[in-house]
């Protein structure tokens, strides 16, 4: 069974009213292409701001919308989806940041110290918020530096090819560069299919 997707609003909830806004041990790809009911095999890392600044990104004390955008991005290992943790470039553990009933974290206010990226994720539906100053996309690299997971023309972090089929879908079409490099524009849907891929791709930002 694939995990259920949590919508933006229902996971956010009373956290965000006043705002503006587990691991395991993968499959291996290759040698035991065994699908398992939940993969998670990168949980959000345990230095966000540090990570956030290693992607070239300006960390704030709150969140900006001046430009705000929100692009999705879907995880396939042989065919099950990846769980994309929430909090990813948030410090969770700072006192301005509000914790939701699901596992989702926001509502800033204000945060007495930078406690948050301009490229996050809230919760655990695979959306990735774009909420800055600056008008500019961010890419799918950055996202991937502040998860703290290898991802270049080649590897999806210990997956590589030619060893590990990798492709990377933008909206239903393949995708023939580096994913890298692929801007994190509002309502684009993003796949990357390691292994044996699923049953569908997606093909549209989930509404």
């Amino acid at each position: 069974m694939k995990p259920k997707r949590i919508p933006v609003a229902l996971a956010l909830g009373a956290l965000l009213l006043a705002a503006a806004c587990g691991g395991g041990n993968p499959p291996r790809v290759g040698s035991t292409p065994v699908p398992l009911a939940t993969v998670t095999p990168w949980p959000a890392p345990s230095n966000p701001l540090d990570l956030a600044q290693r992607a070239g990104l300006v960390l704030e004390n709150k969140e900006f919308l001046l430009f705000h955008v929100h692009a999705h991005l879907d995880v396939f290992l042989n065919g099950v989806r990846v769980l994309v943790p929430a909090g990813i470039g948030i410090n969770i553990n700072d006192p301005g940041v509000q914790h939701g009933p699901e596992p989702s974290y926001g509502g800033i206010k204000l945060c007495n110290q930078p406690c948050i990226s301009p490229l996050h994720t809230h919760t655990i539906d695979g959306i990735l918020h774009t909420e800055s100053k600056e008008s500019k996309p961010n890419t799918l690299g950055q996202f991937f530096i502040e998860w703290d997971v290898k991802l270049d023309a080649n590897c999806v972090g210990e997956h590589c090819k030619p060893a590990t089929p990798i492709k990377i879908y933008v909206n239903g079409e393949l995708y023939s560069g580096n994913p890298a490099d692929i801007q994190l524009t509002n309502k684009k849907e993003i796949a990357i299919v390691i292994g044996t891929p699923p049953a569908a791709i997606p093909k549209e930002f989930p509404n």
